[in-house]
């Protein structure tokens, strides 16, 4: 009987992680991660101006700044081990592996805690105004709004009622959200929008002035938009989330890799990874930031 070669290819297919391009998109915080709060001082009330001013003396005025500040939390991976027989067996390389996956897992959590950290409560919030779609987020139930081209130039007269900078405004959508507003647009709508798209930076369009990212998850809201759901429920909305990028920080400290080498009680090396980091909306007044929601369909 003919005995049939096999063959071990000597690297792995990796594991797919959520897109987190957009975090470059936000002021920098980076180099105050090793403290533990990060303070923002907000300017108080901007100075009245008198047009042909005939009193004198003039009052004086006092300015009352605001503080606003975000925790640095640390985010760890569970530990890994490595068994001997892993490292010399093997044809591909284990050790290289775990730590990649480490990388990109802790970049995950750390964008998905900075998403709902860039949300104020009391948010301007934007609801869905298209037709009726099926839900799609994990248990919720009912019908639910599509995304409109009217929706994002709702979102835009928000940004602009505000006195928001033109430049420097982004949008992120979870796919469902992503496909229905490419659903909305007309062939030249869409032509354009997907001809701004830059894959290195994760760029997948722009309209209205936005810069838009798409992502696998994004938010998700209670029932009537109005907070963001603390837990899943049958109810709750999903909703993408418009910003302007010195509206919003974030702060990213290097990841520290940690390993044990021949731990006589694992018979193998033992790996994990932790990095600090965090980030919030920049303004007290809670400018520059505005969620989508889709609204109920009744």
């Amino acid at each position: 009987m003919a005995l049939n070669k096999e063959i071990w290819i000597d690297s792995i297919v990796g594991n797919l992680f959520k897109d987190s391009s957009f975090l470059a998109n936000a002021v920098n915080h980076s180099a105050f991660v090793n403290g533990k709060t990060v303070h923002v001082p907000n300017a108080g009330s901007a100075p009245v101006v008198t047009k042909n001013r005939n009193s004198f003396p003039a009052s004086v005025d006092g300015r009352t700044d605001y503080d606003l500040s975000y925790t640095i939390d640390e985010f760890t991976t569970a530990p890994f081990r490595i068994s001997n027989a892993e490292e010399v067996e093997l044809s591909y390389d284990k050790r290289e592996s775990i730590v990649s996956a480490c990388r990109q897992a802790l970049i995950e959590a750390v964008a998905e805690a900075v998403i709902a950290n860039w949300v104020p409560s009391g948010y301007d919030l934007v609801q869905t105004t298209g037709s009726s779609t099926a839900h799609y987020l994990a248990s919720q139930t009912g019908n639910r709004k599509a995304v409109a081209i009217a929706d994002i130039l709702e979102v835009k007269k928000k940004f602009d009622a505000a006195n928001i900078p033109q430049e420097g405004r982004c949008a992120l959508l979870d796919y469902e959200m992503y496909s229905q507003l490419l659903g909305a647009l007309s062939a030249s709508q869409a032509n354009a929008f997907l001809a701004t798209a830059d894959a290195s930076k994760g760029i997948v369009g722009t309209l209205y002035g936005f810069t838009f990212f798409v992502r696998s998850s994004v938010l998700r809201t209670v029932a009537a938009g109005t907070s963001l759901a603390e837990s899943a429920s049958a109810t709750d909305q999903g909703a993408g989330l418009f910003w302007q990028k010195d509206c919003v920080s974030v702060a990213m400290g290097e990841t520290d890799l940690f390993e044990a080498q021949n731990d006589p009680t694992y018979y193998g090396d033992i790996v994990s990874a932790l990095v600090r980091a965090g980030g919030k909306y920049m303004r007290y007044d809670k400018k520059g930031v505005v969620v989508l929601a889709q609204a109920t369909q009744s």
